[in-house]
């Protein structure tokens, strides 16, 4: 493959990459956790939107539940958002691969 062309691909591909970001940047994905006394909420990017706690799990005796709770809503909402990012990139970074610049 003639430089020129390798270096016209890499061009759109960047293009590409940087739609998927913005696109991104835009879809949510959401973690419950505690059969729904947690939810968090996550750009596809990875940025915390929001947090919400059922009112009922509120109770300064079950302070710790409810931390782990949040803990594992959060952990949840990363993976999914990684997930997501994962799933949106793959045409892209497969695409570099058979370029052989693998990633």
């Amino acid at each position: 493959m003639k430089p020129n062309n390798i270096l016209k691909q890499v061009r759109q591909m960047q293009s590409q990459v940087m739609q998927v970001q913005e696109r991104l940047a835009e879809e949510l994905v959401e973690a419950s956790v505690g059969g729904g006394m947690v939810s968090a909420v996550f750009t596809g990017q990875g940025d915390l939107v929001s947090i919400t706690i059922d009112p009922e799990v509120i109770n300064k005796d079950e302070k710790e539940i409810l931390e782990d709770l949040v803990v594992s809503a959060v952990n949840e909402g990363l993976k999914k958002s990684r997930n997501l990012m994962t799933e949106r990139m793959g045409g892209i970074t497969s695409a570099l691969g058979a370029m052989g610049m693998g990633f």
